[in-house]
């Protein structure tokens, strides 16, 4: 069983590959991310650029009404694959890889889309406020009367 840390960063390994499928992030993610799982093996290298192309097709493809529900699958299908890779390997080589997914997945983050810097400022709220930032975020606000 991996620790706490590991298992989040595999969690953050399969976030990513699906935030990153079908934008200008991918290319380089999936080549690095290959490599990562390949481990030296060109064969094994190609066998996870087909498996990750396949999820990028999946999520572009999806429509809105299954999009959701198919970039939830395929962020466990990754994070499973990442924390089956981890386990597989002695302390060192572990913590070694890691590192090398951290850096991978730090150099991939995807920005926000334009006009959602994630920040605010200059903002004056008065009274009851509701207030979110992110990408892909869903917030419901209802006021009622008073108490």
């Amino acid at each position: 069983m991996l620790a706490e840390a590991l298992t989040a960063l595999a969690a953050a390994g399969g976030a990513g590959v699906v935030q990153a499928a079908g934008t200008d992030a991918w290319e380089g993610l999936r080549s690095r991310l290959a490599r990562w799982f390949g481990r030296g093996d060109a064969e094994r290298e190609r066998d996870e650029l087909q498996r990750l192309e396949h999820s990028a097709a999946e999520v572009v493809a999806a429509d809105s009404g299954t999009a959701d529900r198919v970039r939830a699958r395929l962020e466990v299908v990754w994070q499973t694959r990442i924390e089956t890779l981890l386990e597989g390997l002695d302390d060192e080589q572990r913590a070694e890889a890691a590192a090398l997914l951290q850096e991978l997945l730090d150099q991939a983050a995807v920005p926000p889309p334009s006009g959602e810097a994630g920040g605010v400022s200059g903002n004056t709220f008065k009274g009851p406020t509701a207030f979110q930032v992110g990408n892909h975020n869903r917030q419901d606000v209802r006021f009622g009367p008073r108490s």
